[in-house]
């Protein structure tokens, strides 16, 4: 599609930016490319204890949404599957801070979002995170930090030329802290590696490119990274590593690579499952859930993981003996499809609903890349979710409407001269 671009530079956003804004640890700037944040727009500071419901809606949410993405299987895991519903969870909340009218509603309603404080509440959530941010480039990843390092990144990359929304950017700023770059997405050449110079750095290069196709038509590219490394609490033996059948779900077993030893975990039971979380240094846990024998291949649905969650949350640690295997696995989605599967549609298709960011944006892609570690030492995982859209020319809506559905009369005038050069009726237009 041809684009007509408006001569005046984001005249809408000019009043709230400044170029000469620092750059936080959370939007390193990509090459070439000067970082934008609404001017005089700080990050604000929330209570989490505040808002407890609206946390808990984002983790039934963020359930649904993985759930969805390993039923989906995504592309290049060979059967496996890593996706990072937290990624995910993230980017359409940063989304839904520019929907209004229905398309608003449909994402309250799919995903389960907080009606009321939804963007106070995640930035409590990633304000949460960031007392174990870091750079991913300091990471060694064969021996993962004792300390976890989590690093959250949310750019916006936007065209220049193209009006965005003062408050849809101050929104970013406060509650997201959001980098914003103006760019021209014409300008394929400059853009396009700069948009994967972001990607690259904020996941310590395990992604190198965006995960969402390139289109010089779009004006508005929306991402989050996300990029976990740390070691366990207490590290598998390397020498107790040996291989050890694994029985895949059609029945064949196999010999993997799998890793033993004694761990002290929450262990919990319940119908059809059993699971463990095992620690890493300090605050996070990798939580395994394991069907019982004979199990259809089919995961455990949200629901199911909401009770795993919970009964977890009151086991007492205790001694147990784990079997793990070692993994190194990638993924690719495709969230238009499972999105639009969840039910997201008008969400997907409006040209109206999102005018707060863009004139007419419509959505033009979206995808997600992940890829994890797993070893003796600990885990290193990376993920980016990118949305991508198009500000499109909406036209104007008729005030009238005339049907000529019935016998009419006709003529060609010379207007400049009132002259009717022809005139008629149709009386049946066979």
């Amino acid at each position: 599609m041809n684009r007509v671009r408006k001569a005046a530079a984001m005249t809408a956003a000019a009043a709230l930016v400044s170029c000469s804004a620092m750059i936080s640890a959370c939007a390193p700037r990509p090459a070439d490319v000067g970082l934008l944040k609404a001017d005089g727009v700080e990050r604000v500071s929330v209570a989490r204890d505040a808002y407890a419901a609206e946390l808990e809606a984002f983790n039934a949410s963020a359930l649904k949404l993985g759930t969805a993405l390993l039923e989906d299987g995504g592309e290049g895991g060979n059967g496996n599957t890593i996706s990072s519903p937290g990624s995910l969870l993230i980017a359409l909340a940063m989304l839904r801070a520019g929907a209004s009218g229905e398309t608003a509603a449909e994402m309250d309603s799919v995903l389960g979002l907080p009606v009321t404080g939804r963007d106070e509440a995640m930035n409590a959530l990633l304000a949460a995170l960031e007392k174990y941010d870091g750079d991913p480039a300091s990471v060694d990843e064969k021996n993962p930090p004792r300390k976890p390092l989590v690093h959250a990144a949310n750019g916006l990359f936007i065209d220049k030329n193209e009006p965005t929304g003062a408050d849809y950017l101050a929104t970013l700023a406060r509650h997201y802290g959001t980098g914003v770059y103006p760019v021209d997405f014409l300008d394929q050449a400059t853009t396009e590696p700069a948009i994967d110079a972001w990607v690259d750095k904020n996941t310590g290069g395990r992604i190198k490119k965006a995960p969402a196709k390139y289109d010089p038509d779009n004006t508005f590219s929306l991402l989050n990274a996300v990029y976990f490394a740390a070691a366990w609490r207490e590290p598998f033996a390397l020498e107790a590593t040996q291989d050890r059948p694994f029985t895949k779900a059609g029945g064949e077993t196999i010999a993997v690579p799998t890793m033993l030893g004694d761990k002290v975990m929450g262990y919990a039971e319940g119908p059809g499952w059993k699971a463990v979380d095992l620690p890493y240094g300090e605050g996070f846990a990798m939580r395994l859930v394991l069907p019982a024998a004979g199990s259809p291949e089919g995961m455990p649905d949200a629901g199911t993981l909401l009770g795993v969650a919970a009964a977890l949350e009151e086991a007492e640690p205790q001694m147990v003996e784990i079997q793990l295997p070692k993994w190194d696995h990638k993924s690719s989605f495709d969230l238009l499809k499972i999105l639009g599967e969840l039910g997201l549609e008008r969400t997907l298709s409006t040209v109206m609903d999102f005018d707060a960011i863009q004139g007419g944006l419509t959505i033009t892609g979206a995808a997600q890349a992940a890829n994890i570690t797993v070893a003796e030492k600990g885990t290193i995982a990376a993920a980016v979710t990118q949305f991508n859209g198009r500000a499109t020319s909406i036209p104007p809506q008729p005030e009238r409407t005339i049907s000529f559905d019935r016998p009419f009369h006709y003529q060609i005038v010379h207007l400049e001269t009132g002259l009717p050069l022809f005139m008629g009726k149709v009386a049946d237009p066979r």
